[in-house]
């Protein structure tokens, strides 16, 4: 039997049926991957941090082929060139988008404007502060153990979660450690209503990246991840521990981004030491490759099993 729905302002505000978001992770969440997503009952998300916009464009309009149901796009300012995309968006009747990797003040007034419902993703209190200031609908809290760009001076979610949701109205959704039902009640009790899903979503069957990369994250600890690049230049990041990641973690890099020349490789070839693979600290509790509406569902389940079973 299926599990019961959790109904939240966040399932309210996107009109999905489950409270779980997709990460918007580069050259990955693309229609074959977001469009499972939002046909389990998530929020599948578009990327724009590969830069490639042309290929954005194909794969928004893509998606509209692959499910009816609710999906957004990111706009990764850090790695968008041309402010056209955000009246693409709007053009193409996309009713959810989540900004990051910049100022919540540069796009989030003229998406609400066009009537968009805005998330913007932070690390910290202080940029929770900034988005609300900014107008945004809700928030994106990302804890210090989640994979990809983070904060230099981070924070783990069972801190900032609480801190955040202490300090705002707005629906939160947690990010950062979140893989089953057992850590999205741990989330709900800190006061987010929703969760975001991205190393758990990496590893999925319909991901389209290597199985390589998918057999690591099996076979992952929780220590098998590497934070790099704390001390600059340029953004820290939490990646996979190979031969090559663990080196720059003891050597630092004066280049973090020419790191990533190998992306294609690590991502699609299946060759880790090409480049570096962004992996979240959960991949240590990742014990099998699954469907994304088989991780979803259990992902519900046992979310009621754990509530019904707290102290009272």
């Amino acid at each position: 039997m299926p599990a019961p729905p959790i109904k939240t302002r966040i399932t309210e505000m996107l009109g999905i049926e489950k409270p779980i978001i997709q990460a918007a992770m580069g050259w990955i969440a693309r229609s074959q991957l977001s469009s499972a997503v939002s046909n389990a009952g998530g929020m599948g998300i578009i990327e724009t941090s590969s830069g490639e916009l042309d290929a954005i464009r194909d794969e928004i309009r893509k998606m509209k082929t692959l499910t009816d149901k609710p999906f957004g796009v990111n706009v990764a300012q850090a790695f968008v060139r041309d402010p056209d995309i955000i009246p693409f968006i709007i053009d193409q009747g996309i009713k959810f988008v989540t900004t990051s990797a910049g100022d919540p003040m540069k796009y989030t007034a003229t998406l609400k404007e066009a009537g968009l419902t805005v998330f913007h993703v932070v690390p910290s209190l202080s940029g929770a502060l900034r988005a609300i200031e900014a107008g945004v609908d809700g928030l994106i809290v990302e804890g210090g153990e989640g994979g990809g760009f983070k904060n230099a001076k981070d924070v783990a979610s069972m801190v900032l979660i609480p801190q955040v949701c202490e300090a705002v109205d707005v629906p939160v959704v947690a990010a950062g450690g979140i893989t089953d039902g057992r850590s999205m009640a741990a989330a709900f009790a800190l006061g987010a209503e929703g969760v975001l899903m991205g190393t758990r979503i990496l590893s999925s069957a319909e991901s389209p990246v290597h199985p390589n990369w998918k057999d690591a994250i099996v076979g992952a600890d929780a220590t098998d991840t590497v934070f790099l690049n704390r001390q600059g230049p340029g953004p820290a990041l939490r990646a996979l521990r190979t031969e090559r990641t663990t080196r720059l973690e003891k050597e630092g890099s004066p280049n973090i981004f020419g790191e990533f020349a190998g992306t294609q490789a690590v991502y699609f070839k299946g060759d880790l030491e090409a480049g570096i693979a962004l992996t979240g600290q959960v991949a240590g509790r990742i014990k099998e490759v699954k469907p994304v509406a088989q991780v979803f569902e259990e992902t519900l389940a046992e979310y009621h099993q754990v509530v019904s079973r707290l102290p009272r």
